[in-house]
């Protein structure tokens, strides 16, 4: 946990090892965690976006629109099939009180909190020995920034402008600082020096 108003900045988990680790948490039983990391790594939504799900919103559907919590902006978050077949595996484990309840309810009955998830993603961290520095909520929406920038490195330019539109972000420069690309860019000028 960091200090009280200390910074820290989150990291992204490798997209390979996102989804070895949602598998994993799939094989323990560990459904609720194994849906919030799928969510968040999925769609790129903020923690307090993911918190407000109810099943409803989610459960059989391809596409959703949900106000952000921090822009008010609307946004539809498209789900693949893949994550569809998962949500419904989730839902049908978890079993909750109805289709109206919140994804995510802690074994107390109440949603959980930032706090608490921090907690439980540094725990995964230990647990499941990830190679990711700095491991919180935050991390997520960064794996599905780094995966959709990595997938479309043919066009950077293009994948930098639709992440910036998703992210709500004001500029490509800060969708590039936010993904750690211009610090990247930068060090890669002493890579092309040579005797």
């Amino acid at each position: 946990m960091s200090l009280k108003y200390s910074n820290t900045t989150a990291d992204y988990l490798e997209w390979s090892e996102a989804m070895n680790l949602i598998r994993r948490l799939t094989k323990n039983k560990n459904y609720k965690i194994s849906l919030l990391i799928a969510i968040g790594c999925f769609t790129g939504l903020r923690i307090s976006d993911i918190l407000t799900l109810r099943w409803k919103q989610i459960l059989g559907v391809s596409e959703f629109t949900i106000t952000e919590r921090k822009t008010g902006k609307q946004r539809t978050i498209r789900l693949n099939k893949e994550l569809q077949l998962h949500i419904k595996d989730c839902y049908e484990h978890i079993n909750p009180l109805g289709i109206t309840a919140p994804i995510l309810v802690s074994q107390k009955g109440t949603v959980f909190t930032v706090q608490r998830i921090n907690v439980i993603l540094k725990e995964l961290k230990q647990r499941y020995r990830l190679k990711i520095k700095h491991f919180s909520c935050h991390s997520l929406r960064k794996t599905f920034g780094r995966q959709v920038y990595n997938m479309n490195s043919d066009n950077a330019e293009l994948a930098l402008i639709k992440l910036m539109e998703l992210f709500n972000h004001s500029s490509v420069a800060i969708t590039k600082r936010y993904l750690g690309l211009r610090k990247e860019e930068i060090l890669e000028t002493y890579d092309c020096l040579t005797f």
